[in-house]
């Protein structure tokens, strides 16, 4: 709807998978699901539910009546009993049994964590696919020698490939992390309204080894491992901080890798993909902008705004269960989802696309390379039998002169005025030889060699296809 506002992480940003994934049908059909499994549960360890019941329920989990949701919610201001309500009509033979012993936040809780589940197995899965395509780039420009910097300083070279496997790096952080959260992610199960199992005491008489088979068997269910040891009303809401925390781990790294792409692409060293009929501006028609990568940064920020949230709720919720996490948690875990997803499909379609212009990252190095090599050069000049402090003095003058030069918008230099120079001892043509590039790159191919095999198993058989962008 136009008259309407809208996200614009659902209109123009988000995955279709991960919109569907937070979709209304998905959430209140997970919550059917979960009445469906506990009626089955309940009725295997003996209550009066009949196997007719249950099957009436399980016809009827997609055909949800949402103006009849709306209408009973607006009547008895609670959703989960409205919804209940709902499937009470389309379900009526269950009606009755339908939640027995179970409060609200059992098909609150727990849809909320197979969904967040759901959606960091994906995520997971993008970061896979992201770091197959810059293992891809970094093999092939892993000798490519570039200017390194600190400070934003010019500094000594590294390579292309090199600092791309810094960036995967990151990645491959917020890989494992994403691992870990979800080899500890637990069920809440159905425990009653203060986490005390008490209604399940009543309904089983007492028995406690039934009350356990049913949260077994309702986390075993939905491909959970275990429930929660303990618990009040809702699950601890610190898994909720552990969840955004590393989405916002995934934009941090993202950002970090686009902010570097957009230096880059200042100095025309590498650019982000531009298509054919794309403009860079409404009214300097020559631009070409990494909006790629600035809107990387900027859903980012957002992202790792958005995670505190998490914390700030965590940190209130008083004694077995407060209200005031709800309707910060139906939107800052929803947003937190839809932006990584987000920020990751721009992330692939960049570094599926990357530019390197080798004449102008060749050019750069060679501008600096003689102040780089200074080190290198006095070395030899010495083994000619130079006075290394000598030497060190005439380097230091004739690099100043050099800078000063270059201060001025006139070439540098350096090589020449030191060949001038007779304490120095070493020609124009010595002194060329010993300016190759690759003399200067250290183990950088070595090394991304090394991390690329390592860490290969985690990337191989990843997705190759990536997302177009809606710019």
């Amino acid at each position: 709807m136009t008259d309407r506002y809208e996200s614009p992480l659902s209109t123009r940003y988000a995955s279709e998978y991960m919109l569907k994934l937070f979709s209304s049908d998905t959430r209140y059909q997970t919550w059917r699901k979960l009445w469906v499994a506990l009626a089955r549960e309940e009725m295997k360890l003996g209550l009066p539910i009949t196997e007719a019941q249950v099957d009436e329920l399980a016809a009827h989990i997609e055909d949800i009546d949402y103006e009849c949701v709306r209408a009973r919610e607006k009547e008895v201001r609670h959703d989960v009993m409205a919804h209940i309500y709902a499937y009470g009509k389309a379900a009526p033979s269950a009606a009755g049994i339908i939640h027995l012993g179970a409060t609200s936040c059992y098909v609150t809780d727990n849809a909320d964590l197979i969904i967040y589940r759901d959606g960091l197995r994906y995520i997971r899965e993008e970061l896979r696919g992201l770091l197959a395509d810059l293992a891809a780039f970094a093999d092939r420009w892993k000798a490519l020698p570039t200017l390194g910097y600190t400070h934003y300083q010019p500094a000594q070279c590294v390579t292309v490939g090199k600092r791309a496997a810094l960036w995967m790096q990151d990645f491959l952080s917020d890989y494992e992390e994403i691992g870990h959260v979800l080899s500890t992610l637990r069920f809440l199960g159905s425990r009653g309204t203060t986490g005390t199992e008490a209604s399940f005491l009543d309904l089983f008489d007492g028995d406690t080894a039934k009350i356990d088979e049913l949260n077994r068997a309702l986390a075993a269910s939905f491909g959970f491992d275990e429930c929660f040891d303990v618990c009040g009303q809702t699950y601890p809401r610190k898994t909720d901080s552990r969840i955004l925390n590393a989405l916002s781990s995934v934009a941090q790294s993202a950002s970090r890798m686009a902010n570097d792409i957009r230096l880059l692409q200042h100095d025309r060293q590498i650019e982000e993909p531009f298509e054919t009929s794309q403009i860079g501006s409404s009214a300097m028609a020559y631009k070409r902008n990494p909006m790629r990568c600035e809107r990387i940064c900027s859903l980012s920020r957002y992202l790792m705004a958005d995670a505190l949230n998490a914390p700030l709720t965590a940190s209130v919720q008083w004694l077995e269960r407060t209200l005031d996490d709800s309707a910060n948690r139906r939107i800052s875990l929803p947003e937190g989802f839809l932006c990584a997803d987000a920020v990751l499909r721009l992330a692939r379609n960049v570094a599926g696309g990357l530019r390197v212009n080798e004449k102008v990252i060749d050019k750069t190095v060679r501008e600096y390379l003689p102040f780089i090599a200074t080190e290198n050069l006095m070395m030899e000049a010495v083994k000619k039998g130079g006075d290394r402090q000598e030497i060190h003095e005439v380097i230091r003058r004739c690099s100043m002169e050099a800078t000063a030069r270059l201060k001025n918008g006139e070439p540098g230099g350096l090589t020449e005025l030191l060949a001038k120079e007779e304490a120095f001892g070493l020609s124009q043509a010595e002194i060329d030889a010993l300016l190759q590039p690759e003399r200067y790159i250290g183990r950088c191919p070595e090394q991304v060699e090394a991390f690329l095999s390592k860490y290969r198993s985690v990337w191989e058989g990843a997705g190759a296809e990536r997302a177009e962008i809606n710019l």
